[in-house]
């Protein structure tokens, strides 16, 4: 309930102080829940989340304080003084995750359970976003390009050699922020579509990975002996998270790299895109080891030939979604 309330006040106020409350009451509300396992690694995570979101929530509130020294104003809309902005920047990428702010992502979702982490890739991205939505005609465009096209390559890099799950989708959750930064001086609902079809095929993700209890590639390559389907509807939903065109991950990438050639910007569209082939590189490993490799005979883990075969509904309603709502783009199209 805190969580659905520091997000509602974030995204609906008007005023810093407003806003800067909705992400404390969210900053608050999600470290029981990253703590719940009393496990050490948790502990470690949600402290590393705690220090990483104060300081970047104290940067926020200098910056609009600053603002409001100068100007008068504590409008949201109205951020117009240039430190104001480069700090407000700072503050909004640090709590996102992106480059060169990434470092605490990968740790805190790898010391967080599946649902846990779920929530941090997705919800807690949401007010953040939509401040940088909200404020987007006074940044500067230099160095959020910069700092998208970083988190591009960033997040192609760094996820090529992981073996555990939840850091590639964190390292993947990082790439994605690059796609839907760069676009948003030039259309912040195309933004906003990215991130929404980006939770979309994200949650489908970790609620089947939570299903198969798959934590890293050595597990996920049983997955198919606990529920084959899941294990296939799998590989095609990171496949869409990749952005593979028949798939709806394609749908905003097409649309993006067609917003920046109208802005005159082929070149960073021809960078970004070539960056987002590294991504594709360890979803194509991933989708590999889900459904065609079979596990090495040394491998120390039991194979669960008998489990539960229940899948529940919001899971194959969420996978068919980030598989084939691509046929619905004309429609989303004349909406962006």
């Amino acid at each position: 309930m805190s969580l659905l309330l520091g997000t509602t006040i974030t995204i609906s106020s008007n005023h810093w102080m407003m806003a800067w409350t909705g992400l404390e009451i969210n900053t608050l509300a999600i470290i029981p829940l990253i703590s719940k396992s009393h496990h050490p690694r948790a502990i470690e995570a949600a402290t590393k989340y705690f220090l990483t979101q104060a300081a970047a929530s104290a940067l926020l509130l200098f910056s609009s304080m600053t603002n409001a020294w100068f100007t008068g104003q504590w409008d949201i809309t109205q951020l117009t003084h240039p430190t104001s902005c480069l700090l407000l920047t700072t503050a909004v990428s640090i709590k996102l995750g992106l480059t060169p702010f990434h470092f605490w992502f990968p740790e805190v979702l790898q010391g967080s359970s599946m649902t846990t982490g779920l929530l941090l890739a997705t919800l807690m991205k949401f007010p953040p976003t939509a401040l940088l939505v909200l404020t987007s005609p006074s940044l500067n465009p230099n160095l959020l390009t910069t700092m998208a096209i970083a988190s591009a390559a960033l997040g192609g890099w760094m996820g090529l050699n992981q073996t555990q799950v939840r850091k590639i989708l964190a390292f993947s959750s990082i790439s994605h922020l690059g796609w839907m930064t760069i676009i948003l001086l030039y259309n912040p609902k195309l933004t906003l579509l990215t991130f929404y079809l980006y939770c979309l095929m994200t949650s489908a993700i970790f609620l089947a990975l939570n299903t198969t209890k798959i934590t890293n590639l050595a597990t996920m390559m049983t997955a198919w002996t606990k529920i084959p389907p899941l294990a296939a509807t799998l590989m095609l939903a990171l496949l869409s998270l990749a952005g593979l065109p028949p798939l709806t991950g394609f749908l905003p990438k097409w649309l993006i790299i067609q917003e920046l050639t109208k802005q005159e910007m082929t070149p960073v569209a021809t960078t970004i895109a070539l960056l987002s082939l590294l991504g594709l590189f360890f979803y194509l490993r991933l989708a590999y080891c889900a459904t065609i490799t079979l596990p090495p005979n040394s491998s120390n883990h039991m194979k669960q030939w008998q489990t539960n075969k229940s899948v529940r509904i919001p899971i194959t309603t969420l996978i068919s979604l980030s598989i084939m709502l691509l046929p619905l783009s004309p429609m989303i199209f004349a909406t962006t």
